[in-house]
């Protein structure tokens, strides 16, 4: 697994509270892996987050799922949920003490599901990162090609948004992606028909180029890099690049 940045871990207080809780209620490896990596984003779909028993407490009085004998729990139960994790979609995945295995309550759908012990039992070495993704195909019904990477919330990540403003002669964002390979060679280079992310360990983070739309540009650094991120916006910003002004306030 790549590591988009350096690990900050958890704090002693942080620490506690992982470990108040009865562990058995969380699925295996998860404990394991935030103290290893700290919170973070998994494949940029998952964040991978303390218990919070907060978050879907008022959740329980929204009427957003729908409720019958085979839902795994009550709508009362809801607010009575431990979240682990959020999607970048705003789904939740969470723990119940009266629930073997997991829960996964979706945003744009009306059923929550339970995700039974068994799915992460059957997982070699039983691992978080390999529960996560089986997740991940059971719910969109497709698994994850690309290579797995994390970034973890450091609290020191900074970002610039450019824009590559089309037109004819202009350099294509493909090929923007194909110059910025060559003259910055990545660590890690994941592709897709609508994303193009370049990781460099030097900039503690990625550029992402957004081939769906073909203008946006992103780059992600962490603050002790930006010598670094300096040199790689001035060679975006000599290719055509424009600097997106930031919304007042």
């Amino acid at each position: 697994m790549y590591i988009v940045s350096e690990p900050s871990g958890l704090s002693e207080r942080q620490q506690q509270r992982l470990t108040a809780e009865n562990p058995a209620v969380y699925p295996p490896g998860y404990v394991l892996f935030l103290q290893q990596f700290g919170e973070g984003t998994y494949r940029g779909w998952m964040n991978v987050q303390l218990p919070d028993p907060d978050v879907l407490q008022p959740f329980a009085e929204y009427e957003l799922w729908e409720h019958d004998e085979d839902s795994p729990i009550t709508e009362q139960q809801i607010g009575e949920c431990i979240a682990i994790g959020t999607t970048v979609d705003g789904d939740f995945l969470a723990v119940h003490h009266g629930v073997d295995g997991l829960l996964w309550l979706p945003r744009h759908a009306e059923r929550i599901q339970a995700i039974p012990p068994e799915v992460w039992e059957q997982k070699e070495g039983g691992t978080y990162i390999s529960l996560l993704d089986e997740i991940y195909r059971q719910m969109y019904g497709r698994s994850q090609e690309e290579s797995v990477y994390y970034e973890p919330w450091t609290g020191t990540r900074n970002h610039l948004f450019l824009r590559l403003p089309p037109g004819t002669g202009q350099l294509t964002l493909p090929g923007l992606a194909a110059m910025c390979r060559a003259e910055f060679p990545p660590n890690l280079c994941i592709e897709n028909p609508y994303t193009c992310l370049l990781f460099y360990r030097q900039l503690g983070g990625y550029i992402r180029l957004n081939l769906a739309n073909q203008q946006e540009v992103a780059v992600f650094y962490e603050q002790s890099a930006e010598p670094v991120f300096t040199l790689m916006q001035q060679w975006l910003v000599s290719k055509g690049c424009e600097r997106i002004p930031q919304n007042p306030g």
